[in-house]
C-alpha cells in the first residue's frame, strides 16, 4: 500500500523551499542591480536626489508593472503622457536616467529587493547606528583607561625608586641619586617608541587617504551647470564626452563643441536661477560671454568667426587617478553598460560638479565583485566555456567581473 501523505508532505516542502530559494536569488540579483543602477539617486527609506522607493507601488501608476517597465526604460517618453511623473520632475528638478538595458526580469528583481528591505523592522538601522556609536565610545574609554594606567605606571616606578633610596639611606648603603625621569634613558627610549608608533599610525592613515577627494569641488573658469545642460535640457553625456564610448579617457569637450549650441544660444533667460556653493547668484549670460572670449566669437558678427583661433578653456580637473592605475572608460561604458552616475553620482542634479565616489582600490574591487557580466549572446566571452556550462547546469546563477579576472592585480596595474 502506497502512503501518499508523506510523499505529498515532501513535495510541499520542496515547493516551499524552491519558492524561497527563487525569491532569495531574485533579491540578491535585485540588490546588485539596485546598487549599480539606483543607489546613486534613490534611498529605500528617505527622499534624496529622487523619491524614497519604500511603498512605491502604492503611489502613482506603478501598481501596473507594464508602466513601470516603460518608465524605467524610457522616462522622457513616459513623462510626456503621465501627470504623476511630471509632478516628480517639478518637485525634484531632474528627470530619472533611462535604463533601456534592464530587462523586465531585472526590474522585477529590483522591485522585489525594495519590498524585502522595506519590510524589515524600521529600528534595524537605528540599532546598527547605536552599535557603531557604542564601538566608538568604547574605543575612547579604552584609550582613556590606557593613558591613566600608563601615568599610574610611571608614578609607581618613581615611587619605587624613591622608596628604594630611602631604604638604602636607612641601611647606610651609599648609592647615587636616582636619575630624573626626563633624563632616564629607559623613559626616553619608551617615549621615542611611543612617538614613532603614534606618529606612524597617523602618517599611514593620512597616506591611505591621499588622492581620495570626496566632495572635491574646485572653482572653474566658467560656471558650467550640468543640471541645466544634462538634466533640464537632457543633453546626452556622450555628446560632450564622446570619447567615453570609444576611448580610455572621457575627454573634456573642446570650445568648438560648446559653440555648436552657443552660436545660437547667446543669453541665459529661461532657465532656473543659478547659485554657487556660497549662495551667490550667477549671471548665466555673463558666463556664456566668458565662453565667447575663449572662442574668439562675436555674437554680433557671427559670420566672421574663425574656429581655428579658439583657445582651450583651462578647466580644473576633478576626477584624477594615480599614474600607476589603468582605467578605460570604453571598457566600462560600452562593454560593461556602466552608467555615468555609478562613478560620478547624480551628475544631472549638480550645478558645480564635485567628486562623488572615493575612487579607491577597495571601492573599485567591491564594484567588480558585485557587478554582473552580460554573458548571454556575447561572443567575446565564448572562451569562458566552463562558466557557460556552469550557467546551463545551474551551478552558477550569474558571472561577475571578479570571475573573469576583474580583481587580479594586472587588470589595473601593469
Amino acid at each position: 500500500m502506497i502512503h501518499y501523505k508523506p510523499i505529498a508532505r515532501k513535495i510541499a516542502i520542496l515547493l516551499i523551499v524552491s519558492v524561497f530559494a527563487v525569491a532569495n536569488i531574485s533579491a540578491q540579483d535585485g540588490k546588485a542591480l539596485f546598487n549599480a543602477k539606483c543607489a546613486s539617486c534613490h534611498n529605500i527609506f528617505k527622499n534624496t536626489t529622487g523619491p524614497a522607493l519604500m511603498g512605491f507601488e502604492e503611489r502613482g501608476p506603478w501598481a501596473d508593472r507594464a508602466k513601470l517597465y516603460e518608465w524605467v526604460k524610457n522616462p522622457a517618453a513616459f513623462i510626456a503622457k503621465d501627470t504623476y511623473t511630471q509632478g516628480l520632475l517639478a518637485e525634484y528638478k531632474s528627470m530619472m536616467t533611462g535604463f533601456p538595458d534592464l530587462s523586465h526580469e531585472n526590474i522585477d528583481a529590483i522591485a522585489e529587493y525594495v519590498k524585502i528591505e522595506a519590510s524589515k523592522p524600521k529600528d534595524t538601522g537605528t540599532a546598527t547606528v547605536q552599535a557603531e556609536d557604542n564601538t566608538d565610545r568604547n574605543a575612547i574609554i579604552f584609550g582613556i583607561i590606557s593613558l591613566i594606567m600608563a601615568i599610574i605606571a610611571v608614578v609607581l616606578m618613581q615611587v619605587n625608586s624613591n622608596l628604594k633610596k630611602m631604604s638604602d639611606d636607612h641601611e647606610n648603603i651609599l648609592r647615587p641619586d636616582p636619575v630624573p625621569f626626563y633624563k632616564n634613558k629607559a623613559y626616553i627610549a619608551l617615549g621615542i617608541i611611543l612617538l614613532f608608533v603614534v606618529g606612524g599610525f597617523y602618517v599611514v592613515k593620512g597616506a591611505i587617504g591621499l588622492g581620495r577627494q570626496i566632495d572635491y569641488q574646485p572653482v572653474q573658469p566658467i560656471y558650467y551647470s550640468h543640471k541645466v545642460h544634462a538634466g533640464i535640457n537632457q543633453i546626452s553625456c556622450l555628446y560632450c564626452h564622446g570619447n567615453a564610448m570609444e576611448g580610455k579617457s572621457a575627454a573634456i569637450p573642446s570650445v568648438n563643441v560648446c559653440m555648436n549650441c552657443h552660436k545660437a544660444i547667446t543669453t541665459y533667460e529661461k532657465g532656473p536661477k543659478l547659485f554657487d556653493e556660497e549662495g551667490n547668484e550667477i549671471n548665466g549670460t555673463a558666463e556664456i560671454n566668458k565662453l565667447y572670449k575663449y572662442a574668439g566669437f562675436d555674437p554680433k558678427n557671427a559670420a566672421a568667426w574663425d574656429p581655428s583661433k579658439a583657445k582651450p578653456i583651462e578647466w580644473v580637473r576633478i576626477h584624477n587617478l594615480p599614474d600607476h592605475v589603468y582605467f578605460n572608460h570604453s571598457q566600462h561604458v560600452k562593454v560593461g553598460d556602466v552608467q555615468c552616475q555609478t562613478c560620478h553620482g547624480e551628475i544631472t542634479a549638480m550645478d558645480e560638479v564635485k567628486q562623488f565616489a572615493e575612487l579607491s582600490m577597495s571601492w573599485c574591487v567591491n564594484c567588480h565583485r558585485e557587478t554582473k557580466v552580460n554573458f548571454a549572446g556575447n561572443k567575446f566571452y565564448s572562451l569562458y566555456e566552463k562558466f557557460h556550462n556552469d550557467l546551463k547546469s545551474g551551478k552558477m546563477d550569474s558571472v561577475t567581473v571578479q570571475n573573469i579576472g576583474g580583481i587580479e592585480c594586472q587588470k589595473c596595474h601593469y
